[in-house]
């Protein structure tokens, strides 16, 4: 049974699909903990709950650097022998202390196509504001691992919408987030089943 850590700062809307995704089996593994580093977030009322095991560490204030903080939440995860580490709406850049630790085992969900509209600033309403001004017909959602370079890692699975002249930076949203809680449901089931493998920096999936 693959051992599923989520990290979450805000509500958890993508921290629920997964839960949900659980409960009806959809995928062979179980979240056995919730993360936080904002203590008071939506993620940590959910996993309450969810009676799923909550850790929040506060990133505000903390005295040490990013990969001191890092290293703390690293023995964390190694305390609770978490196999795949889930990114959902974890306002925080993941440093190489992290990823060298788990390589190719961090996800995170993305909301657009990447390579477009990717990268530091692009995050949330930012994100559907530019696809909205670059006048895209196409935008959705992109599930990746996670590397040292920000939205650079393999990309897992992507899921598309249309976009259209009447959509607002909410509307989209409102499309996309039905996207990536359903790709991001299917890229853990692949994961469990060991059904992804890198090879040359790009994922392969065998079906």
């Amino acid at each position: 049974m693959i051992k599923i850590a989520v990290f979450a700062s805000g509500g958890g809307s993508n921290l629920q699909a997964l839960i949900d995704a659980q409960d009806t089996g959809l995928f062979k593994g179980k979240i056995a903990l919730i993360f936080s580093n904002v203590p008071d977030c939506g993620a940590m009322k959910r996993a309450e709950n969810e009676r799923i095991e909550a850790v929040a560490i506060a990133s505000k204030g903390y005295p040490g650097s990013r990969e001191e903080y890092d290293a703390e939440v690293l023995r964390l995860c190694q305390s609770k022998k978490i196999d795949l580490i889930c990114l959902a709406g974890y306002m925080r850049i993941i440093t190489s202390v992290l990823i060298k630790a788990y390589p190719f085992k961090i996800m995170n969900v993305h909301p657009a196509l990447l390579p477009k509209f990717g990268g530091e600033g692009m995050y949330g309403h930012h994100v559907h504001e530019a696809v909205i001004k670059a006048g895209e017909k196409e935008s959705g959602a992109t599930v990746h691992f996670v590397t040292e370079g920000v939205d650079a890692g393999p990309i897992v699975l992507q899921g598309n919408v249309k976009v259209m002249g009447t959509d607002t930076p909410e509307t989209l949203a409102e499309k996309v987030l039905k996207v990536e809680h359903h790709i991001y449901s299917e890229s853990v089931r692949l994961f469990c089943e060991g059904k992804i493998k890198v090879v040359d920096g790009r994922v392969r999936v065998s079906l």
